[in-house]
């Protein structure tokens, strides 16, 4: 494995703080629809499907996976709209009446604090938030390239009346702005009555399998091999995908592939998760408590702290550290502990390395890891391999 040490600079880059969120109040072409023209479109890590070339985005470099969030006072609506990879809504705070299917009636189930929704590829979706106040919901895309979106034709047809057009090759076109159509591209059409009569159907209780609410977390008390070491002791609940659990008996609530991995870290005060690194690209998205990460070793150690939406991403290679200071700031699903969103790029198992310390110490409390990767009785393994 490469060993990245990151730099101060880096890390100012790579750290995305609540308050710097940029958001882009024109980033699709129902910009100017009523019920649709306060949207706050934000791109954190890669660009994902926004349609306006002006839309600040905090980290390029690709990850594996998209990320982003939607801000939407109440009666906000976001337009029906498919997606050709996965798409993952995380409820940072809001009520969400999300809906699916061709107009929209499909089926329909109200997301709230804490909720995970995957949506399939391939349906159209929408939401609108219906809670009190603005809501932010985190969104995952799979793959570096998401291929864009197609909007529902009624979609198209009422944002033509506010002089909006989309190009083929995802530009959009503001004729009230005093752009052009464009003479050497095709505008998008409408999709044909006939595709749409060919797209998946989804039952209330086949999207309802799609979605972890808090009550569906399934916790992992021994994660990690730090598990029993002092200040290693977070749990974690995998979401989608297997990421760096160690654990043999955990499974993730979704495993079909997405193009990366998400799991709740959770901790109490003083815990977290020790000095480790691998070779995926991670972001780290802090939900509630602030936390301590500590990049690097020796003289290149760097500490960063992450408050409530705040978000650091990890390079591979690179050795860290995660601990929980404060569970104070915003809303866990456990009083007392802090909470932690883990994206981790890439569908297969990612296997951390650990510091020499820690391996040291695990075998001490009698933990190692056998040759698949996953937690294993020392005394066991002490008589099936050679212990070196």
């Amino acid at each position: 494995m490469r060993d990245t040490v990151v730099g101060p600079d880096e890390i100012v880059r790579r750290t995305v703080r609540h308050a710097d969120w940029v958001p882009c109040k024109a980033a699709f072409i129902d910009c100017r629809t009523p019920g649709s023209d306060r949207k706050d479109n934000y791109s954190f890590i890669g660009p994902g499907v926004t349609q306006n070339a002006s839309q600040h985005v905090n980290l390029r470099e690709p990850h594996g996976f998209n990320l982003g969030a939607a801000g939407m006072p109440n009666g906000t609506t976001n337009s029906l709209h498919l997606h050709f990879t996965a798409e993952v809504f995380i409820n940072f705070g809001g009520d969400y009446q999300l809906r699916w299917g061709p107009d929209g009636t499909q089926g329909e189930y109200r997301s709230t604090d804490g909720d995970v929704v995957s949506v399939p590829p391939w349906i159209f979706r929408g939401f609108t938030n219906v809670g009190p106040d603005e809501g932010i919901l985190l969104t995952v895309l799979g793959r570096d390239d998401p291929g864009g979106i197609i909007w529902g034709p009624a979609v198209l047809e009422e944002a033509a009346g506010h002089g909006l057009y989309l190009t083929a090759d995802n530009r959009l076109i503001d004729t009230v702005a005093g752009d052009e159509l464009p003479g050497d591209v095709a505008l998008i059409r409408p999709m044909a009555q006939a595709e749409i009569d060919e797209l998946d159907v989804y039952t209330a209780e086949q999207f309802r399998g799609r979605v972890v609410a808090e009550e569906d977390r399934t916790w992992v008390e021994e994660p990690y091999l730090c598990s029993r070491l002092p200040s290693g002791a977070a749990q974690l609940s995998p979401v989608i995908g297997y990421g760096t659990v160690e654990h043999r008996a955990a499974a993730p609530h979704l495993g079909e592939p997405h193009g990366f991995s998400l799991a709740w870290l959770r901790a109490e005060p003083g815990e977290g998760v020790l000095t480790h690194r691998h070779d995926a690209t991670q972001v780290l998205a802090a939900k509630a408590g602030r936390w301590s990460v500590r990049l690097n070793t020796g003289d290149d150690e760097r500490t960063v702290e992450l408050g409530p939406r705040d978000m650091l991403s990890v390079p591979p290679g690179a050795w860290h550290s995660i601990t929980l200071l404060d569970a104070g700031p915003g809303r866990a699903a456990t009083p007392g502990t802090g909470e932690l969103v883990v994206v981790t790029g890439g569908d297969g198992r990612v296997r951390p390395e650990w510091s020499d310390e820690v391996v040291a110490g695990a075998r001490q409390r009698g933990r190692v890891l056998d040759a698949d990767g996953y937690l294993a009785p020392a005394s066991v393994l002490a008589f099936a391999t050679e212990d070196d």
